[in-house]
C-alpha cells in the first residue's frame, strides 16, 4: 500500500468512528466514577489529569468538526467542556490540599476545611455529570463496549516515604536586589487587587450582581498571570528547593503567593465555566435547553459561592498577610543611605512637591524619612511632608535630609535638582525621563 492509499484509508474513517476513538478513555473514566456511590477516595490527581486530557482531546475534535453549531452534538460537546474545566479546578484544589502541610500560612485549618467543601462540590458535580454523559454518548452511538478503569489506574501522589534532603537550598549569591524587586512586585499586585475587596460573605443576589460585572474570568486570569510570573521570578532568581528547610521568611513569602496563584487558577476555571456555559447569552433554543440541563448537573449558585466566598475571600486575605511579610523582607534587604537636598524654592513643600515626593517613595515601597532639624516625618505621606513644610517655613530652613531606601533617594535627588517639578511661581515644568512615572 503506497502513501496515497494509506492517506485515503485514514480519511475513510467516519466521524462517528473517530468520536468513539476519542471518547473511549474519557468514557472509561466516567464509568469508573459512576461505579462509586460517593466521591470519597475516588478523585486523585491522576484521575483529574486523565479527565483533563481526555475531555480536552474530545472537545477539540468536536469543535474542529463543528459541534458547537450542530443541535445533535452540541450538548455532548458542552458536557466535555464541563468535565475539563471542573477537573482543572479540582486538580488545583487537590494540589493545594496535598501541599498545605508545607505552606507556612495563617488560618490554615479554617482554609483547609473550606477547601474540602469546594473539592466536594467539584467532585459531586463530576459524579452528577458522569451518567448524563454516558447516556448522551449512548444516544449518539459514540460509545462502544468497554470496561471502566480500575482504582489502581489512579493512585494518589503521596507515599509513606520522603527522599533524603541532600541538596542545599541556601539563598542564591547576590540575590538582594532580586528579593527587593520581587517583594515590591508583590506589593504592587496586592495594591491593584484591592479593587476586589472582600468584606462579608455574599448571598445569592450579591454573587449574581458581582459576576461577571465586577469579577470575571478575564480580570482574574490577568492577576493569575502576574502572580505566576512573580513565582517564576522568585524560583529562578531568589531561591531553589522545596518548603521544608532554608530561610523561613522566604519560604513563608513564597507560600503566600503560591496559595494565591492556585486560588486564582481555580477561580479562573470556575468563572470560565460559569460565564461561557451557565449564563444565558445565546438567543437560540438549543443554547437555553443545554444551559438548563447543565445547571441541573452543576449548581450555578454553589459554583459562584465556591468562586467568590472561598476563592476571592482567601485571595484577599492572603494578599493582606503576604503584604506584611513582603514589607518585613523589604526592611531587611533594602540598602539605605541619606541625602541632603534643598527645599522647593520660594513656595516650600506645598501640595505639588509633597505629592511628588510621596509618589517617589510609594513607588519603591521602602521606608524613607524626611529629617527636619532632628524631627522625622514619613516621606511616603503627603500629610506628614506638609507638616514638615510648616516647621521648615517657621524656622526658615533651606536644606533637609532624606534617609532610607537608596533607590528612592536617587530619584528624590533628581527631583530636588529640578525644584520638585515646578518653577518659582508654582507652575509645573517638564520632568526628566527617569521620573516620567510621576506624570
Amino acid at each position: 500500500m503506497d502513501k496515497e492509499q494509506e492517506k485515503q484509508k485514514l480519511c475513510d474513517i467516519t466521524f462517528v468512528e473517530k468520536v468513539r476513538f476519542y471518547s473511549q478513555p474519557y468514557l472509561r473514566c466516567l464509568l469508573y466514577i459512576g461505579s462509586h456511590e460517593s466521591p470519597e477516595n475516588v478523585f486523585t490527581k491522576s484521575l483529574y489529569s486523565k479527565l483533563i486530557t481526555s475531555s480536552h482531546l474530545l472537545e477539540d475534535f468536536l469543535d474542529f468538526h463543528g459541534a458547537k453549531n450542530n443541535t445533535n452534538w452540541y450538548y455532548y460537546r458542552e458536557l466535555a467542556a464541563a468535565v475539563r474545566h471542573l477537573s482543572l479546578a479540582g486538580y488545583t484544589q487537590r494540589h493545594i490540599s496535598n501541599r498545605l502541610v508545607f505552606y507556612d500560612i495563617d488560618r490554615k485549618e479554617e482554609f483547609r476545611k473550606q477547601g474540602d467543601d469546594v473539592l466536594n462540590f467539584i467532585n459531586t458535580s463530576l459524579m452528577n455529570l458522569a451518567p448524563a454523559i454516558l447516556e448522551e454518548a449512548h444516544r449518539l452511538d459514540a460509545s462502544k463496549p468497554m470496561k471502566p478503569y480500575a482504582t489502581h489506574h489512579f493512585p494518589g501522589v503521596a507515599s509513606g516515604e520522603m527522599l533524603e534532603y541532600n541538596i542545599d537550598d541556601e539563598d542564591k549569591d547576590q540575590q538582594q536586589d532580586n528579593i527587593v524587586r520581587v517583594a515590591n512586585e508583590f506589593l504592587s499586585i496586592a495594591d491593584d487587587f484591592d479593587t476586589y475587596e472582600f468584606y462579608e460573605v455574599y448571598d445569592r443576589e450579591g454573587l449574581i450582581a458581582l459576576v461577571p460585572e465586577k469579577v470575571n474570568e478575564v480580570s482574574i486570569r490577568r492577576f493569575e498571570m502576574l502572580v505566576h510570573n512573580l513565582q517564576s521570578s522568585f524560583d529562578t532568581y531568589v531561591i531553589h528547593g522545596g518548603f521544608r528547610f532554608g530561610n523561613r521568611r522566604m519560604k513563608q513569602f513564597r507560600s503566600y503567593f503560591s496559595i494565591i496563584f492556585h486560588l486564582l487558577q481555580i477561580m479562573g476555571r470556575l468563572l470560565h465555566f460559569y460565564e461561557r456555559h451557565l449564563i444565558e447569552v445565546g438567543y437560540k433554543n438549543i443554547y437555553r435547553v443545554v444551559r438548563e440541563r447543565l445547571s441541573g448537573l452543576v449548581a450555578p449558585d454553589l459554583l459562584l459561592d465556591c468562586t467568590i466566598n472561598y476563592g476571592l475571600h482567601y485571595v484577599n486575605h492572603y494578599f493582606a498577610s503576604g503584604r506584611e511579610v513582603a514589607q518585613e523582607i523589604l526592611k531587611e534587604n533594602i540598602k539605605k543611605s541619606r541625602i541632603q537636598v534643598s527645599i522647593p524654592r520660594d513656595l516650600g513643600f506645598h501640595c505639588r512637591p509633597s505629592l511628588l515626593v510621596a509618589k517617589v517613595v510609594q513607588k519603591y515601597g521602602g521606608q524613607v524619612d524626611l529629617l527636619v532639624d532632628g524631627d522625622r516625618f514619613d516621606a511616603s505621606s503627603v500629610l506628614d511632608i506638609q507638616w514638615a513644610g510648616g516647621k521648615i517655613q517657621k524656622e526658615q530652613i533651606q536644606k533637609v535630609i532624606f534617609e532610607g531606601d537608596i533607590r528612592a533617594l536617587r530619584d528624590l535627588e533628581v527631583l530636588a535638582g529640578v525644584n520638585y517639578g515646578e518653577d518659582r511661581m508654582g507652575k509645573g515644568i517638564p520632568l526628566p525621563k527617569s521620573l516620567q512615572y510621576l506624570r
